[in-house]
């Protein structure tokens, strides 16, 4: 590889840790709310993780924090194709500077953001019959796709190394619906990707009954413990045994039979916890997250208060994943959190599950 054009949508994630489950149209209500930008953060960690293996390459970047501030800090000279319109980027900004990359015939297109913005670099993509590849830095609270890299880390090296290809889909959700409890999900496009095995496969939306399990973890609960809910069907599954109505997607903070604050952010999480803590969370199907991808509310910070953390799933979603995934924010954290675990899969099973 010789060439890499870099673009970053500087405000993806930014709704996470505050509960909005997306930043589309949000970015305002995030930053009001104390949201702050990781997607930059992750652009350098994914390009520092280039420079060490391809030091010599030539990077073109959108200009400022849409790439062109990043590259420089992983100490690449960039040349800059692109700046944005106003002092918001918006998507119409990451379109132009995929174009001018397409102009200039890289070898890969590298974009941090989320479902949205892999969309509109497919878009573009097809519109100009392109074949370049492209791969994703995961920043975005909706990561369905399979175009990313698991973590920052692994998408620069991936870029570095990658020698084929291989078709992968593109996307998208409805993030209103979303924010609703709903899952629209929609193929927007099959793109090509590097092949490596540090690329995730698309999330999948099925789940197996976890009744049993429900009712093993319900009758287990200890008074006087402050018991975090992350989102998903499974957990949400645990809390309807309790007598709760789950916030679909959200995180909910349950205390001595009563719902302690529903549909969380991060800050709301702590302003509540009391010991003894613990988490409650279901890994991502297809994927193995349990941390970083869709509960980002369950941040760094709440995950050192907690005292346990309960990972619940299905026989059939542990049958699909080889090891559990983690990606906080926070190397500290992710560290003390990797090793084996033991998941409970029903009313008194549980299974062995390495956290990597």
């Amino acid at each position: 590889m010789d060439s890499i054009g870099v673009v970053v949508n500087p405000i993806a994630g930014m709704g996470g840790r505050v509960g909005l489950k997306g930043t589309d149209g949000k970015v305002e209500e995030a930053r009001r709310l104390g949201a702050e930008p990781r997607a930059p953060d992750r652009a350098r960690e994914a390009l520092e993780a280039l420079f060490r293996r391809e030091a010599d390459l030539t990077v073109y970047a959108a200009g400022g924090e849409m790439g062109a501030r990043q590259a420089r800090a992983a100490g690449y000279d960039p040349e800059v194709v692109s700046k944005p319109d106003g002092e918001e980027t918006t998507a119409a900004d990451t379109r132009v500077a995929v174009r001018e990359f397409i102009t200039r015939g890289v070898d890969l297109i590298l974009f941090v953001g989320g479902d949205g913005t892999a969309v509109d670099v497919a878009d573009v993509l097809e519109d100009e019959d392109a074949e370049t590849p492209m791969l994703g830095v995961p920043a975005g609270v909706k990561v369905y796709s399979s175009v990313f890299g698991v973590t920052p880390t692994d998408a620069g090296r991936i870029a570095a190394d990658f020698d084929r290809v291989e078709d992968r889909e593109v996307n998208d959700i409805d993030e209103e619906a979303y924010r609703e409890g709903e899952v629209r999900a929609e193929l927007r496009a099959v793109v090509p990707v590097p092949v490596a095995e540090d690329l995730q496969s698309s999330k999948q939306l099925a789940s197996g009954s976890v009744d049993a399990l429900a009712e093993g973890f319900a009758r287990e609960v200890e008074p006087d413990r402050t018991y975090v809910f992350g989102p998903g069907s499974t957990v949400g599954s645990i809390e309807r045994e309790l007598g709760v109505d789950p916030s679909p997607l959200g995180v909910d903070v349950w205390r001595d039979g009563e719902v302690v604050v529903r549909d969380a952010s991060e800050d709301d999480i702590l302003a509540v916890l009391a010991d003894p803590v613990t988490i409650v969370v279901s890994p991502i199907g297809g994927q193995g997250f349990i941390f970083g991808r869709g509960n980002h509310q369950i941040s760094p910070a709440v995950i050192e208060r907690a005292d346990e953390i309960e990972v619940v799933a299905s026989s059939e979603k542990l049958d699909d994943l080889d090891t559990l995934r983690v990606d906080t924010d926070d190397e500290d954290v992710d560290e003390s959190l990797r090793g084996w675990l033991r998941v409970r899969t029903g009313r008194f099973t549980t299974r062995l599950v390495e956290v990597i």
